[in-house]
């Protein structure tokens, strides 16, 4: 594996997320927890690391504690004496007394940290979708090209133009069309139903990477943002090309996910416990990288006490079962259980995530939910048979019916 030590990577970790909402309530988007054990900034960084990219900046702001927490314990590992890093750089108003406005200011007010690495290419992250990739293809399509950006992409219905930024390529593949996030955007040529839209990943090359900063800060009129702003204004007088999206998941369907609503971050985890889920996690050669805790593995509890309807056997089926998780006598069906869940007697557990630590009580029924870390949930509580119901106990209910149980519910809120 290559090793790109002329590349820096810069990921933006700092987004609300307030679509995620309770579950970005004490913690960033890209800390939000993902498939059981992992947060989704693990999946960008996994990429670099697979990639051979070892010289990482991620940038922080909105509620990071958990985020760099997290970071520290899963991502320590690399060695800045053998010139490999993943450094955490919060809002330090080296340059602006304000927090960051837009994805280029971002970059721009860490223009010091990045200048002093002295890369001569710079790749820009999002820290929070849910994908495979081999950055190093797209790199090394750029540096062949001699282009000053290259943006990630891939097609997008045409219904799903309005959540992004919409490119049009020539036959070289070269950007002649950018619009940020429009209500109705043209087809691509060889496919009616899709546009083509921007991963936001991006590689600069640096210089130009800079002055353009630079000259976008000083600026009235910009959001210095580089969908809004920045490269709408540059395509017709920089070399500016697309990079058609290289899937490493090694399925027939390209999977690359944004997170960014309880429903999708919802059905993006169920993905996983069907048959055949369309991500892959259990591809050696491209390993998804987290913390793991130290917990001792699952265990089933089953007794033959009271056999017939009140027959007290643990179980998961097409279920997710992490380590420290404790199923004692209760049922869980298409579920993903975090670790250190437990389930106790005749409890049932229907397509649901459980976050660490939550604790559902005797004779429970529980479907179609969401329950954030350290929730304990009183015997004989039902949630997701009565939406109505739900929202009356101040609980989010999203459009497809997906309850939301936030972080560290009082048990008052269970008996109402």
């Amino acid at each position: 594996m290559a090793k790109f030590r002329q590349v820096l990577t810069v990921v933006l970790a700092g987004g609300k997320g307030t679509r995620l909402e309770p579950l970005t309530r004490d913690r960033a988007k890209p800390a939000v927890p993902f498939g059981g054990v992992y947060r989704i900034i693990d999946f960008p960084l996994s990429n670099c690391i697979n990639s051979g990219l070892r010289q990482i900046f991620v940038l922080t702001q909105y509620k990071a504690r958990s985020l760099d927490r997290h970071l520290s314990r899963a991502w320590g590992f690399l060695s800045r004496e053998l010139g490999e890093f993943i450094e955490v750089l919060p809002p330090q108003q080296r340059i602006d007394e304000h927090w960051y406005q837009g994805t280029a200011d971002a970059i721009y007010q860490n223009i010091y940290s990045i200048e002093k690495e002295d890369p001569k290419y710079v790749l820009i992250l999002a820290g929070d979708h849910i994908y495979k990739m081999d950055y190093g293809d797209m790199i090394h399509a750029h540096i062949e090209r001699g282009a000053d950006l290259t943006i990630g992409c891939i097609p997008v219905p045409l219904k799903d133009s309005i959540h992004f930024g919409v490119m049009e390529l020539d036959r070289e593949g070269r950007v002649v069309g950018f619009r940020e996030k429009p209500p109705q955007a043209a087809p691509m040529p060889d496919d009616p139903q899709h546009c083509l839209a921007s991963m936001g990943i991006y590689v600069f090359t640096a210089k130009v990477l800079y002055e353009l900063l630079l000259q976008d800060a000083g600026r009235q009129d910009s959001e210095h943002d580089f969908g809004k702003n920045i490269i709408p204004r540059i395509i017709e007088t920089h070399r500016v090309y697309g990079f058609r999206f290289r899937d490493k998941n090694r399925k027939a369907v390209p999977y690359w996910r944004d997170v960014g609503t309880l429903d999708a971050y919802y059905q993006a985890n169920m993905d996983l416990v069907e048959v055949d889920p369309v991500l892959n996690l259990y591809d050696r050669e491209w390993p998804i990288r987290t913390f793991q805790p130290q917990l001792p593995p699952p265990k089933f509890v089953f007794s033959e006490e009271g056999l017939g309807p009140q027959f007290r056997r643990g179980e998961a089926i097409d279920s997710a079962v992490c380590q420290g998780c404790i199923i004692s006598g209760g049922h869980v069906r298409k579920s993903i259980l975090s670790p250190d869940v437990r389930i106790n007697s005749y409890a049932l557990v229907e397509n649901s995530i459980l976050l660490d630590g939550v604790d559902i009580g005797r004779n429970c029924r529980i479907r179609n939910t969401i329950i954030d870390k350290g929730v304990k949930v009183p015997p004989g509580t039902v949630i997701g048979y009565d939406l109505d119901h739900d929202r009356a106990r101040g609980w989010v209910t999203t459009e497809q019916g997906v309850v939301v149980i936030p972080k560290d519910e009082s048990a008052e809120t269970f008996r109402k």
